[in-house]
């Protein structure tokens, strides 16, 4: 499966941190679009899709949820907790983000800007898009 975690420099001294993401150190692409999303019902399940050409940094930058991945053949779960840390996903990968933390923040971080037509939201379409893919 095309994801993996990405560890953010840290910058700071005991009074205080700072991650910096800049196009071409740590970070993967250009940044075209940025978005939060907070105060979640600890067991909602967000997300529900897949992008066909977006790729995206998800950081929790407060608090702690799960990720839920899935190619088509696997599925793995990711447990965000560290906002000096990226969930790096390319694109074909069907996405629920659950098990919120009350305290949770997600700032997710897009190559694209906003395009409803590359979104898949209906998983079996998904599987179906997957298999032609491999």
């Amino acid at each position: 499966m095309d994801y993996k975690l990405i560890d953010f420099p840290i910058h700071g001294n005991h009074e205080g941190k700072l991650v910096a993401l800049e196009k071409n150190n740590e970070f993967p692409f250009e940044i075209k679009r940025v978005y939060y999303i907070w105060d979640t019902v600890h067991d909602a399940i967000r997300g529900k899709h897949a992008h066909k050409d977006l790729q995206q940094v998800i950081i929790c930058v407060k608090g702690e949820c799960d990720f839920i991945l899935d190619d088509g053949k696997t599925r793995e779960t990711v447990h965000l907790n560290n906002p000096a840390q990226g969930l790096y996903i390319t694109n074909n990968i069907w996405r629920e983000f659950t098990n919120f933390s009350k305290d949770c923040v997600v700032m997710v971080l897009a190559s694209e800007h906003y395009n409803p037509k590359d979104y898949i939201h209906d998983y079996h379409e998904f599987l179906k898009e997957a298999s032609c893919n491999r």
